[in-house]
């Protein structure tokens, strides 16, 4: 068990009730319509469990993490990065609140744009040196292995000894910073939403 960031499929995002994300994406087309915006459809996208649908479960301790966020992050740039519960491929420059319930968000959703937390993610990337071209991409719980299991002696660990950083002083910050960096390219690659399960 545990808390997966994964991908959310069109038809998933389309669905009502308790299977899907109907009320979110209602609620979401209601508040880009109100600020003029043209409302959000994901292409469709990897079906759930398929190779290339995006998981990654979220384990480590976030201590060291929310540290490198302080230290390189405004507090709003921080919150831009952790405090949403869908990220979506829209242009947002700030973080839509919406009045709806889902089972991980208690009584309001918070909708934040990919690209403003690719580009938060990509800042932390540089300060920690992490080596970018060596992370894996595309396949379910590929950073989860390779910086958990892995580090003992697998891929994480050979990326180290050959490119030895700050990333590698502190696996579990640099493990976020890979996670919130992949969802973010993810999403605006693939054009659908990412949300915690």
């Amino acid at each position: 068990m545990g808390v997966y960031l994964v991908s959310v499929t069109a038809r998933d995002w389309s669905e009502p009730g308790e299977d899907g994300y109907g009320d979110v994406a209602a609620a979401l087309n209601t508040e880009l319509r109100r600020r003029g915006l043209p409302p959000y459809a994901p292409r469709a996208a990897a079906v759930r469990g398929a190779r290339g649908w995006f998981e990654e479960k979220i384990s480590p301790s976030m201590d060291g993490f929310t540290a490198l966020c302080r230290a390189h992050l405004t507090g709003a740039e921080s919150s831009a990065l952790l405090d949403w519960s869908v990220l979506v491929p829209l242009p947002l420059e700030e973080e839509i609140v919406l009045p709806v319930a889902t089972a991980y968000t208690g009584d309001e959703t918070s909708v934040a744009g990919a690209a403003r937390v690719l580009a938060l993610a990509e800042r932390l990337a540089g300060a920690v040196a992490l080596p970018l071209d060596a992370l894996p991409a595309g396949e379910n719980l590929a950073l989860s292995l390779w910086f958990m299991e892995e580090f003992k002696g697998g891929g994480a660990r050979k990326a180290a000894e050959a490119r030895p950083g700050p990333w590698a002083d502190d696996p579990d910050a640099a493990f976020y910073v890979a996670l919130y960096l992949r969802a973010a390219q993810y999403s605006l690659r693939h054009g659908c939403p990412m949300t915690y399960v």
